[in-house]
């Protein structure tokens, strides 16, 4: 017996006979006002029912390209002014480097001159609570999302604001559902990036030492960062220790997880998960190898690098995008390991508002963003990763001079860790770091942390 077509292959159909006649009409190989085939023929040439015919039409006549005249047909219209979508995307400002998007969002325009993107930077701070504000009044289409800002939204009750949208393929299987909730995808990634080692291989040159490999503990690390600074201009390593892209890569290391017993209290004295944040104090403690500057964000670590007044610091391939012009030699590696060989995984991902009111251009807009030509142009031009697996590894020609292990990341995917494997909220995470500071600065002991963050994580339950 036969089995029927999935809806996932009629959802490819329908797709396809919307942006053949989409790319028709916008390139005038349809003339304004030519009738377009019956909807009999356009279900025998794209194998679809009479009732997905008119879904497509649906589309194209909510993109204001073609309009049904009762009894006569589906008319195309003039895609130009008349016909023209308006689109909101709200984004991270720093996607647009980390992602190409003013490139992308060129190209976009010409393959669809008919959709309009109107940037809006979004601020960094309580992004949840104003994507959500601005998706509830219908203020945005569609808006950029990274792995924590999702969980956030989840966790305080705005997915519904979020309308549910297919996963393509070709993406790395590990990162394509990680913005679902409740069996439902929310959102989609467009580039991700484990927390790496980056580090200048002209310091390790000059002090005659073996660069980083896989095997590096801290210890090893620590070692190496001895040797390369001098206590004066130059230090070995660093990290903005209060980033939340970070630190959290000493408790996963740990090998343990947030525990919580049946009443829902923590128990974190002599836990593996202590062993982590013991790790992270020691790093500081090294004043001869980790400067006693007070940054202010990751970008700061960055800005050192560039100088070389630091040898190593804590970094993603996202970041690197700031080093494109360095005028010195560096190379990327693996994080050393604690307990287990873990680092965090972060990702950037693209979601559509369920009000809004040019919904099926704002899914056009993400197909375009996630499709192979465009994650191939972030690929070219960014040292970011495409989350489309074929584009990531292209192989051609380059344009950029890249770090001689920038492939390095396939060979680490099995330590990718979400944050969220900790068994912690991103809320929980920013609260944990906030009271870790007297820890860091020698000003507590470390059972006094430990009975600090036990009653902030169990009150935490509680609410």
């Amino acid at each position: 017996m036969t089995s029927k077509p999935s809806r996932t292959t009629f959802r490819k159909r329908l797709d396809e006979m919307v942006s053949v006649l989409r790319e028709e009409i916008v390139t005038g190989k349809r003339i304004i006002g030519e009738y377009l085939p019956s909807e009999l023929a356009l279900g025998e040439q794209f194998q679809l029912s009479k009732n997905s015919v008119r879904k497509g039409l649906d589309i194209l006549v909510s993109e204001q390209l073609i309009e049904k005249v009762p009894r006569i047909g589906n008319r195309v219209l003039n895609p130009g002014r008349e016909g023209t979508v308006e689109l909101r995307f709200g984004y991270y400002k720093s996607v647009v480097e980390e992602a190409a998007m003013e490139q992308l969002l060129s190209d976009f325009q010409q393959q669809y001159p008919h959709i309009r993107v109107q940037m809006i930077p979004l601020p960094y701070e309580n992004y949840s609570d104003t994507v959500s504000e601005y998706i509830e009044r219908d203020m945005l289409d569609i808006a950029t999302v990274n792995y924590s800002d999702f969980q956030m939204f989840v966790h305080e009750g705005h997915h519904h604001l979020l309308e549910p949208i297919m996963s393509p393929s070709g993406q790395y299987p590990f990162i394509s559902d990680s913005f679902s909730y409740q069996n439902h995808i929310l959102a989609l990634p467009l580039i991700f990036s484990p927390v790496i080692l980056c580090y200048n291989r002209d310091h390790f040159a000059e002090k005659d030492i073996a660069e980083p490999d896989s095997s590096w503990r801290w210890s090893d690390l620590m070692e190496a960062a001895a040797q390369l600074g001098n206590e004066q201009d130059r230090y070995g390593f660093y990290f903005h220790l209060l980033s939340n892209n970070r630190w959290p890569v000493f408790l996963l290391q740990s090998g343990s997880v947030v525990e919580r017993d049946e009443q829902g209290r923590v128990q974190l004295g002599d836990s593996k998960l202590m062993e982590g944040i013991r790790l992270s104090r020691d790093l500081l403690g090294h004043q001869h190898i980790f400067p006693n500057y007070m940054s202010e964000s990751d970008a700061d670590a960055e800005e050192l690098f560039r100088q070389g007044k630091v040898s190593m610091i804590m970094s993603t391939y996202f970041s690197l995008n700031h080093l494109k012009d360095v005028q010195f030699s560096f190379d990327v590696a693996p994080l050393p390991y604690l307990n287990e060989a873990k680092t965090l995984l972060l990702a950037i991902g693209l979601m559509v508002g369920r009000k809004s009111k040019a919904k099926e251009a704002a899914k056009t807009l993400v197909d375009y963003l996630l499709s192979y030509s465009a994650q191939l142009t972030i690929r070219k031009n960014t040292f970011s990763i495409p989350a489309h697996k074929k584009a990531a590894e292209w192989s051609g020609t380059d344009i950029l001079i890249r770090p001689s292990r920038f492939s390095m990341y396939r060979e680490i995917i099995p330590s990718f860790r979400f944050f969220s494997e900790l068994r912690l909220r991103s809320d929980e995470i920013d609260r944990m770091r906030n009271e870790m500071k007297l820890y860091w600065s020698h000003m507590e002991e470390e059972d006094e942390l430990c009975s600090r963050l036990e009653h902030m994580l169990d009150r935490a339950t509680a609410q």
